[in-house]
């Protein structure tokens, strides 16, 4: 029956679409409410075909990330052109979308396991477990899954596989890109670690200004292009190459911090464009 399909990892899709609503409902006043996100290239994401595309994202909590993707992607989906406002565009919510997360993560409570069913690739990683370095094999199976996954539909990856910034991109991201050949989206967020806890389910300050920007397709010669130059490739991308890294200037530091205590005004508009002004007229100087 139609009321009974399934996807490929046999889960129920009216279940998954009533998940992703709930959680989609409880979660949006987390991005336009408390916070506010602002968002750029929702038009990037009109314009991708139904499958075969990875989004390959920098990681600042376990699941507050993801959420605000599936949102931006639901809303961009239903014509919205850089905003979430009015949360409708989850009433046929698009269904095959993933996303790769630690299965150790995944299995740590009730709402993971919830939230697992909504697109959940969870996967063992190789080099850590339980807050351990360990150093095991690649578990093939986990490999066939993401596979069937691109296959089917849209997944989200974090290359780097912590939440910590500038950490090293893992090959096994250039690995996937190169053996499956998928349409490869970068994409930049911020403010999430500001907004919430690790784990990205409660909230730690309000009035955050979060930011995603979606950027055009990586251009990739699957064929011939080394593992290394997609790494690196990908740093750029998500703006986690060491070069991202700069050393700024104690007027600059000055800068920042003013900008970054008016994060935290409802007049945040105002304070961000007196900057720009104040920037402006040093230059000219």
């Amino acid at each position: 029956m139609k009321l009974f399909r399934r996807n490929p990892f046999g889960q129920l899709l009216f279940l998954k679409r009533f998940l992703i609503q709930i959680l989609g409902i409880i979660s949006h006043g987390r991005y336009r409410r408390f916070n506010n996100l602002q968002i750029e290239g929702m038009d990037i994401i009109r314009n991708l075909p139904d499958k075969k595309v990875l989004f390959i994202s920098n990681h600042q909590t376990y699941f507050a990330d993801v959420a605000a993707m599936l949102h931006v992607f639901n809303a961009a989906l239903k014509g919205r052109d850089n905003t979430i406002k009015n949360v409708s565009y989850l009433w046929k919510p698009k269904l095959n979308v993933y996303f790769i997360a630690a299965g150790e993560t995944m299995r740590s409570g009730l709402l993971p396991k919830i939230f697992a069913y909504a697109g959940s690739i969870s996967v063992d990683r190789t080099w850590r477990s339980n807050g351990q370095a360990i150093k095991r094999d690649v578990n093939f199976s986990d490999i066939e899954r993401i596979e069937m996954a691109i296959n089917d539909g849209w997944v989200i990856t974090f290359p780097q596989g912590t939440t910590r910034s500038f950490k090293p991109i893992r090959k096994g991201t250039a690995h996937i890109i190169k053996n499956f050949k998928p349409i490869v989206v970068p994409i930049v967020i911020d403010g999430f670690r500001r907004s919430f806890d690790r784990k990205g389910l409660f909230i730690k300050k309000r009035g955050i200004l979060q930011s995603m920007i979606i950027k055009e397709p990586l251009e990739i010669d699957y064929e011939n292009e080394s593992i290394e130059s997609i790494v690196e490739k990908i740093e750029y991308a998500i703006e986690q190459h060491p070069s991202f890294l700069k050393v700024l200037s104690p007027e600059e530091l000055a800068e920042e911090k003013e900008l970054e205590e008016q994060r935290y005004s409802p007049h945040f508009d105002y304070y961000r464009e007196d900057l720009k002004e104040k920037k402006k007229s040093k230059k000219k100087r």
